[in-house]
């Protein structure tokens, strides 16, 4: 039988996040799903290595890299659009369910039982590893919004002020130590970089 699953994941390029704003820097899915990957690598590396946590980094960064997957047949809805009112969110969160179900079912058999945790969005279980790819795609964001500011887009701010208010609400002493002693390079240019 032949499959589709990874011709519609190679199709994650094709979709364009921040509609709604003007962008000094394009991104879409699939860069967002490579940056969350990393930075849930880093929380995770972050919780083991000084928070003393027994995280299992591989599976959560799994979990990170197919966090959008869905996107591929509904597009990357805008936050606030998605969380307009209950109802809408409500509805998102059925036809993204049913976008999960349509992936899941384009993958062999005999592979699906290892991407099913990874793509379901009814999964409940793994709760507290999903709250470290919620950090990352949060910060995934805050960062969006670093950049752009930093390149002079005042279109930002305020997405930059709600996007930390969701932030602290985590949580996560992982994030606090990634925004104190990792984050504030990210503002530099590759001149200043390159100074020190």
């Amino acid at each position: 039988m032949e499959s589709h699953f990874f011709a519609y994941m190679y199709r994650l390029r094709y979709i364009e996040r921040w509609s709604l704003m003007r962008n000094v820097v394009k991104e879409n899915v699939a860069e967002h799903s490579f940056h969350v990957a990393l930075l849930t690598h880093v929380l995770c590396t972050i919780g083991n290595e000084i928070f003393g946590r027994q995280l299992p980094t591989d599976q959560i960064v799994s979990m990170a890299l197919f966090h959008d997957a869905t996107e591929v047949f509904t597009g990357d809805i805008p936050t606030p659009v998605k969380h307009h009112n209950p109802k809408i969110l409500s509805n998102f969160r059925e036809i993204e369910q049913l976008a999960a179900e349509r992936l899941l079912d384009m993958i062999p058999d005999t592979l699906r039982h290892v991407y099913e945790p990874l793509i379901d969005t009814k999964s409940s279980s793994q709760s507290e590893l999903k709250k470290y790819v919620k950090g990352a795609d949060l910060l995934d964001a805050y960062l969006k919004c670093v950049t752009e500011l930093s390149a002079g887009n005042k279109e930002f701010g305020s997405a930059k002020k709600q996007i930390e208010q969701s932030i602290q609400e985590l949580n996560m002493p992982e994030l606090d130590y990634f925004l104190q002693n990792l984050a504030p390079s990210l503002e530099k240019t590759l001149d200043e970089l390159s100074e020190d």
